[in-house]
């Protein structure tokens, strides 16, 4: 019930106001964080919004109207306005109004309703999507109550995505095609002799997202933290089914760790797996591409050339690694394919370009959400403590940063060179780990690899050099690696333990959290990582760090700041 001594203030545009330094942040933070989206983390009030789209997604996942007003009654001071009670009541109560289920070969969009699919259907876009004939299309007086109506196969996801834009969101329950029938399973031992089993949180992700084989599973996205074991609950799905699985991820580095852990871990054959990359265009009944390759043109405003692989084979099953990096044409292309079974990993559906809808509507809703401290606190990913520095710039160049272009200004500070002492003293620190420097900026990762005396990978490093530094890294060989945004996604490093940033993708929520989960893999010893972000004091790059930071923030990660003295010149 509403007291005082609670610490949250729901206000009436939907707002919601979290005190820091309450005894019940954390319960109250874990609450908001199944309905609600975090906007703003100052040090001592947060900011989150209730949204059309986060409302949407928890009531997908089994959240009722009820668990949102209890959850925030039980924390709020105030009574809830009536207005916000109102619109969470009609908002979720949309979700699943109208959904897709089949007849048969037939497509049906079906109501309660029919005033509501009347409303629809009657939409001039929605018009171009039914399946009956231009006659009945244009009816003056169409039957009052008719509760479905026939829509064309191929526009499945077109339909489903111009709903959403209409505020009602489809329940998809129309089913999918089987796919080629491709027997796999668990290897009791790996190459080793190491056994593997799944642990009880990825069982529980792969059961979710079957649902046992029910028209409600099949489609949706599994958000974890990195080093949560995304792939393995990826292969996990693939046990369940069956069938022949395409692989979609983020790059060269990304391909190989899909196929090493294939490999490792299943029985299928080394002829059943296949790479379609830049380097090698093999199709085989599992097969892992990147992103670039299937968006790859040979003249700006064709066609893409290798989009023909999404029917290359009767696929049963499409894996969306990252798929918060998923590109604009490969949602084109998703949107024709909602018949095949589509699963989305992802440790953060944060998506610069606000396109989680896009997300939400052609792969599929959020199924789970586990929070990064949940399995810190169970100790299956490493306790990390994050610090971000703020470093201050010479007399020189603060007259070149107040001079400079408004668009000149980030980078002017993201290479401030008093970084690199900085670095050297966190090396220093930590000579008996393993160290990542991460950075955006080529010309400052070649000047801090020349004073680290450490090799640079970018994304012009050879594929094979790659592999060759990040194997020697694995082993011990290696204490440090300079490294650009290529390090961002899906690089299996397991044993890294710091990571020091030192320039970044503007205010890149996303990137922040895949940068520190770059090193939260579990940890022998004291199991625990270091993650430094170094930002120029009194910069644009010290606001866009506020912002890089408030995913993390929302799962539970508090930065603490230190303040570089300034010195002259």
């Amino acid at each position: 019930m509403p007291s005082a001594a609670n610490p949250v203030i729901v206000q009436s545009d939907r707002s919601v106001l979290l005190e820091v330094h309450n005894p019940l942040y954390e319960e109250a933070r874990d609450t908001l964080a199944i309905f609600a989206e975090l906007e703003k983390s100052p040090e001592y009030i947060h900011t989150y919004r209730i949204t059309p789209l986060s409302l949407w997604n928890a009531a997908s996942s089994g959240v009722s109207v009820a668990d949102v007003l209890n959850g925030l009654e039980n924390y709020s001071k105030f009574p809830l306005p009536d207005s916000v009670r109102t619109e969470i009541q009609q908002l979720m109560g949309r979700y699943g109004l109208v959904k897709l289920v089949r007849e048969g070969d037939k497509l049906l969009l079906a109501a309660k309703d029919p005033v509501i699919l009347l409303e629809i259907i009657r939409h001039k876009e929605v018009k171009l999507l039914l399946a009956f004939d231009e006659p009945a299309r244009s009816a003056d007086l169409p039957d009052l109550g008719i509760t479905q109506a026939e829509i064309n196969p191929e526009a499945r996801g077109q339909l489903k995505q111009l709903l959403m834009k209409l505020s009602y969101p489809v329940e998809d329950l129309a089913g999918y095609s089987e796919g080629n029938p491709l027997p796999m399973a668990w290897r009791t031992e790996n190459p080793k002799g190491e056994s593997f089993a799944l642990r009880s949180y990825q069982q529980g992700a792969v059961a979710t997202f079957h649902q046992q084989g029910s028209v409600r599973g099949g489609s949706g996205v599994l958000v974890l933290p990195c080093g949560a074991g995304k792939t393995v609950i990826g292969m996990g799905v693939m046990m369940e089914l069956q069938c022949e699985t395409l692989i979609l991820t983020t790059n060269n580095s990304a391909v190989k760790q899909w196929l090493r852990e294939l490999r490792d871990k299943t029985t299928l054959e080394a002829s059943q797996m296949g790479e379609y990359t830049g380097e090698k265009k093999e199709i085989c009944p599992v097969t892992v591409a990147t992103y670039q390759i299937l968006t790859h043109r040979t003249q700006a405003g064709g066609g893409f050339d290798h989009f023909g692989l999404f029917n290359e084979k009767n696929w049963g099953l499409i894996i969306y690694d990252e798929v918060h990096l998923l590109p604009a044409p490969v949602f084109r292309a998703t949107a024709e394919l909602q018949a095949k079974r589509r699963l989305g990993l992802t440790a953060t559906l944060v998506r610069e370009d606000g396109k989680e809808d896009e997300v939400f509507t052609l792969i599929g809703p959020k199924k789970m959400d586990v929070p990064w401290k949940v399995l810190e606190s169970q100790g299956w990913i490493a306790t990390a403590e994050c610090m971000e520095w703020r470093i201050s710039m010479s007399k020189d160049r603060r007259m070149d940063y107040a001079l400079a272009e408004e668009k000149g200004k980030f980078r002017l500070a993201a290479e401030n060179p008093r970084k690199l002492n900085k670095v050297s003293e966190l090396m220093e620190r930590h000579r008996d780990d393993l160290v990542l420097v991460i950075g955006q900026y080529v010309r400052q990762l070649e000047m801090l690899a020349r004073e680290l005396d450490a090799p640079l990978i970018t994304g012009k490093t050879p594929q094979r050099e790659r592999e060759r530094l990040y194997e020697e890294f694995r082993s011990g060989r290696l204490h440090c690696l300079v490294v650009s945004k290529v390090a961002n996604f899906a690089i299996d490093l397991p044993d890294a333990n710091v990571a020091v940033q030192v320039s970044g993708t503007f205010g890149s929520r996303q990137e922040e959290a895949q940068r520190l989960g770059r090193i939260l893999r579990p940890k022998q010893g004291e199991g625990k990582a270091y993650f430094y972000s170094l930002v120029s004091k009194d910069t644009k790059e010290q606001e866009f760090a506020m912002h890089r930071q408030l995913f993390l923030t929302e799962q539970g990660y508090a930065y603490k700041i230190m303040i570089e003295e300034d010195f002259e010149p």
